[in-house]
């Protein structure tokens, strides 16, 4: 269902690309499956025209493509970063393609919500969700930041990399001595057997 109402707006998107449904016009008649976790796994086939279409679960996918855990988000908003959270299987060249393309995709979101909102409210709207998410991301490093901190000074629950590398320096000093004193605990052995 999700799928059915999503695909709508994207194949806009796609007509409005006319170089995007070029591409894809040389995939016509292949499946892909895209799993979103959370959202579930969708169909998708290239059509004649090179839009997109929900196909059935029963058709074996040609390629499949699965976001990690939590990203979908993030990719949407930085697909630069699609390589670290893709997983593929199948016709990797299909899947590939896929990928390039929606790297390339700009989604103007402002225009769209424009037609139905108007220009003011679209700009506004938009605008408040950039400023929402860069809110969100900046109070997650600070959180992130600040509980480290706490957690390397206030509560040592962490151990600071030069602790950490000093520790290990011991560590190795401590198995050097250990060697040197077995080998002469063995010389003292053999000269008492000598001796003997």
């Amino acid at each position: 269902m999700l799928a059915s109402t999503a695909i709508i707006p994207l194949n806009r998107l796609l007509r409005r690309e006319s170089w995007v449904c070029k591409r894809l016009q040389a995939c016509t008649g292949k499946v892909v499956r895209l799993h979103i976790p959370s959202l579930g796994a969708t169909w998708l086939i290239v059509q004649d025209n090179g839009e997109l279409a929900v196909t059935s679960s029963d058709k074996e996918p040609d390629a499949a493509i699965r976001l990690s855990r939590n990203r979908a988000l993030s990719l949407l908003l930085h697909p630069e970063d699609a390589d670290r959270h893709i997983r593929i299987t199948g016709d990797r060249a299909f899947a590939t393609e896929l990928i390039d393309i929606a790297r390339h995709l700009r989604w103007d979101i402002e225009q769209d919500l424009s037609t139905l909102t108007g220009d003011m409210l679209a700009h506004r709207l938009t605008k408040t969700a950039r400023s929402l998410f860069r809110w969100h991301k900046e109070t997650a490093r600070n959180l992130s930041q600040t509980m480290a901190e706490y957690w390397l000074e206030e509560q040592p629950l962490l151990a600071k990399p030069p602790h950490v590398n000093q520790f290990g320096n011991h560590v190795s000093d401590l198995w050097n001595q250990t060697d040197q004193l077995e080998k002469r605990l063995q010389a003292l052995d053999k000269q008492t057997r000598i001796d003997s």
